[in-house]
C-alpha cells in the first residue's frame, strides 16, 4: 500500500537580512503549497546569511524574537503544512551563535530542533577559506522526530560528509533524512550529488536536501541543485541553478522495500583494526 507525500524544496538565495530572507521564503512557500506540497523544506541559513572574510556572519536573534522563525511558523499554521526550517542563527554561549534547524508541524508548533554538529572549517584555496567555528558553537545531539507521515532525521550541510551520523539516524528508524545546506559552488560541483545519493543508498532512506543558490554578500557562492533522492539512490528532483521550488511526490513505502532488499543496517559487525607492521626489505 503506497504512502505518497508531496515534498517541496525551496531553493532560496542567501539573503543578508531577516526581511529579504523572509520575503523570499514566504513567496516560494506559497507557490509550493499552491502546487500541493504537504512538506516544505528550506535551506541552511534561510533566516539570512552573509560573510565577513573567512567568517560566517548571519543575522541572529533569540527564538522567541526571530522574525523568520515567527513568519514561517505562522505560515505553517495558516496553510496547515509541515515546514523544515533548514536553519537560522540564534544566540549561543560565549558570544557565539548556534546554527539551528527546526521542524514545524501543520499547527505552527515547533516539534524538533537541531543544532548543526559538524562545522565548516575548510581551506579550498588561499582566497577561499571558511571558519564557521569562529562564530558558531557546534551541537552535541543528533535529532530524530516522529511526524505523522514518517520518522525524520535532521542534519545540516557539512554533516553530509559524516556518514556515521546518518547511519545512526537510519538505525533509529529515520525514513527521511533532511540535509538543508548552503553548499559552496566549488564543493557542490565536485561532491553534492554523489554524497546525497550515497547517504540515501547506504541507509535505504529518502534524502531531502534543499540548498541555497547564488552569491553570498561578503564573499562566497552557494551551489543550488536542491535534491530529492529515493532510497535506491535515484534523483527524483533537482533544483538546478535558479531560485525557485523543486517539487515531487515520494512513496514512503519505498523505504521498507529498499531495506528488505539490502538489509545492511542490520549487518554491522564488531571488528578490530590491525595496523600491520611495515615489511622488512630482504
Amino acid at each position: 500500500m503506497a504512502r505518497p507525500m508531496n515534498i517541496a524544496c525551496l531553493q532560496t538565495r542567501p539573503r543578508p537580512d531577516f526581511e529579504s530572507a523572509l520575503e523570499e521564503a514566504l513567496t516560494l512557500s506559497e507557490k509550493a503549497v499552491g502546487q500541493g506540497a504537504e512538506l516544505v523544506a528550506l535551506p541552511e541559513y534561510c533566516g539570512g546569511l552573509k560573510t565577513e572574510g573567512a567568517m560566517f556572519a548571519p543575522p541572529a536573534a533569540p527564538e522567541e524574537e526571530h522574525p523568520v522563525l515567527k513568519g514561517l511558523t505562522e505560515f505553517a499554521k495558516a496553510q496547515k503544512v509541515w515546514v523544515i526550517i533548514g536553519s537560522v542563527a540564534v544566540p549561543g554561549l560565549g558570544g557565539k551563535i548556534r546554527n539551528r534547524g527546526f521542524v514545524v508541524d501543520s499547527k505552527g508548533c515547533i516539534q524538533g530542533r537541531y543544532d548543526k554538529i559538524h562545522l565548516f572549517d575548510i581551506e579550498l584555496s588561499e582566497a577561499e577559506i571558511y571558519r564557521e567555528s569562529a562564530l558558531v558553537s557546534g551541537g552535541e545531539k543528533a535529532s530524530v522526530l516522529d511526524a505523522p507521515f514518517a520518522r525524520i532525521g535532521h542534519t545540516i550541510c557539512y554533516d553530509l560528509r559524516f556518514p556515521g551520523l546518518y547511519r545512526n539516524l537510519a538505525q533509529a528508524g529515520a525514513e527521511i533524512l533532511v540535509v538543508p545546506a548552503a553548499f559552496t559552488k566549488q564543493t557542490g560541483q565536485a561532491h553534492w550529488h554523489v554524497l546525497n545519493r550515497a547517504r540515501a543508498i547506504e541507509n535505504g532512506a529518502f534524502v531531502v536536501a534543499p540548498c541555497a543558490i547564488g552569491l553570498v554578500e561578503g564573499g562566497g557562492e552557494s551551489y543550488g541543485h536542491s535534491l530529492v533522492v529515493n532510497p535506491w539512490g535515484e534523483v527524483l528532483a533537482d533544483g538546478g541553478e535558479l531560485p525557485g521550488v523543486v517539487q515531487t511526490t515520494i512513496d514512503l513505502d519505498q523505504v521498507a522495500i529498499a531495506r528488505r532488499k539490502i538489509p545492511s543496517l542490520t549487518h554491522d559487525r564488531p571488528y578490530d583494526l590491525v595496523h600491520e607492521p611495515k615489511p622488512h626489505s630482504a
